[in-house]
């Protein structure tokens, strides 16, 4: 089959879909043949022209979310796709479909677990068979954390029992309009969520060597190591990456994973815990939920001074019983701005690095650890190992 398009980005008119543009415009191969799609023509164009000087000027493909036939068509030209469509549960199903059934490469941003688990449901196999690679979480959620992961575990030598890590994250900036949306879909839908995660744990094959993965909820609580109040977070990054050790030796024999966010001050965590509480609530009243959407659109987002002067931290604890443990710290720059370059950075690795083989859907770690790693760092974000005993 006949691939004249290396890179198409569905979605390139939405704010983070935007970011991922100009990165592409910037860091990609000046001989990369590269698409922008989406429904509307005339902001696609707009987009293109709004990009800075860099790689050939890119195509422009009118497709809509939920036409199989042309997505379908499109995935079948190009050798790797970028979801940038979102809410993904929602929106983005019939892409997913359309690159599994063609073997091309997918990757999105999503940080939606029900629609992971409901994709990985009806496509994972078909990608398998395809040799398709679809990766899901490849933005802010989950390239630091999942990546971090890795790093950190590898820090570890010769450990052969059990590994309890944590990873407890800080960032700053403010929050998109889809970012929004999908939270509070999310928040609407637990039964919903829950259902899926039990299918497809029901459904997904153990490691055959025996190894285990497990995701592990914290309390709230103050952290010795960090001095840091700890807020358990209900986000992807936890299943993203016990996912990557059920598939990646690197991880021992036996991990679990827990995820927080990192608060300085207690009346902080008492506040983050009322408010986490007041929209799950809010989120179930279909007129309230609709009224907040409202009030934050999707397409908007963080202003670009607001993105410059904020950043992200995510600190990562691996603990042994043997007594050997390591502190390990990614940082970078603001969310949004992550979350752009990581997505576009995702997807050039796939088109373009010597990754281990892998179908199906895989972890950003499982598909392109070493090669996403390195590019991560150089762009700017920093792994490092900040103490160790």
């Amino acid at each position: 089959m006949t691939r004249d398009l290396d890179v198409v980005l569905v979605g390139a008119t939405g704010f983070t879909g935007t970011l991922a543009a100009e990165h592409l415009a910037r860091a990609a191969p000046t001989d990369l043949r590269w698409a922008l799609a989406g429904r509307n023509r005339a902001k696609l164009e707009a987009v293109r022209e709004a990009l800075p000087a860099g790689v050939a000027p890119a195509e422009i493909v009118v497709v809509a979310s939920d036409d199989d036939a042309a997505l379908r068509s499109l995935a079948e030209r190009s050798r790797v796709v970028i979801g940038a469509v979102g809410p993904y549960l929602q929106h983005g199903d019939p892409l997913v479909a359309a690159c599994a059934a063609a073997g091309t490469d997918y990757v999105d941003l999503t940080g939606e677990p029900e629609f992971v688990d409901r994709t990985y449901l009806r496509h994972h196999a078909t990608a398998v068979a395809s040799g398709a690679r679809l990766v899901h979480a490849c933005g802010f959620d989950s390239v630091p954390h999942d990546l971090g992961a890795l790093f950190t575990v590898r820090q570890l030598v010769d450990v052969d029992g059990p590994v309890r890590l944590r990873g407890v994250v800080r960032a700053g900036g403010g929050v998109s309009g889809g970012t929004f949306a999908s939270l509070l879909g999310a928040a609407s839908r637990v039964r919903e969520m829950r259902a899926a995660a039990r299918e497809r744990a029901a459904a997904e094959p153990a490691p055959s060597d025996g190894r285990r993965a497990r995701q592990v909820t914290l309390r709230p609580g103050r952290d010795p190591l960090l001095g840091l109040w700890l807020l358990p977070l209900p986000a992807i990054d936890q299943a993203i990456i016990a996912r990557s050790a059920a598939a990646l030796p690197d991880f021992g024999p036996d991990l679990s994973y827990s995820h927080a966010a990192g608060l300085r001050r207690a009346p902080v965590l008492v506040g983050a815990l009322g408010g986490i509480a007041a929209t799950v609530a809010v989120a179930q009243v279909g007129p309230a939920r609709r009224l907040l959407m409202r009030r934050l659109p999707q397409g908007t987002g963080p202003s670009a001074e607001v993105r410059a002067a904020s950043g992200f931290t995510v600190d990562l604890v691996a603990e042994t019983d043997a007594g050997p443990w390591v502190h390990c710290r990614v940082t970078g720059m603001d969310p949004y701005d992550l979350s752009g370059i990581a997505l576009a950075e995702s997807a050039l690795s796939l088109a373009l690095d010597d990754n281990p083989p892998t179908a199906g859907q895989v972890t950003t770690a499982q598909a392109m650890g070493d090669a996403l790693t390195a590019r991560m760092e150089r762009v700017g974000v920093r792994f490092e190992v900040v103490a160790r005993g």
